[in-house]
């Protein structure tokens, strides 16, 4: 059911959102679309922070392994 709450849109403008509705829901539940849950950008990951080698270890020198360059 659609509920109109604000405005005084036309059968047209009615139709046209329906149709947009519907195809974002086809292409949902056909797996292919911006519907559903799906994983965040790799970019956000922070797991990324880790660094793939070594860890810095307490020493004298343990400045100079507390940044890891990218």
């Amino acid at each position: 059911m659609i509920r109109v709450l604000r405005g005084n849109p036309t059968p047209e403008e009615l139709a046209a959102a329906v149709a947009v509705m519907q195809a974002r829901m086809a292409a949902a539940a056909a797996g292919g679309g911006e519907g559903g849950p799906s994983r965040p950008p790799l970019w956000s990951d922070p797991s990324r922070a880790v660094p793939a080698g070594r860890l810095p270890h307490p020493g004298p020198n343990s400045w100079r392994t507390s940044y890891w360059p990218a």
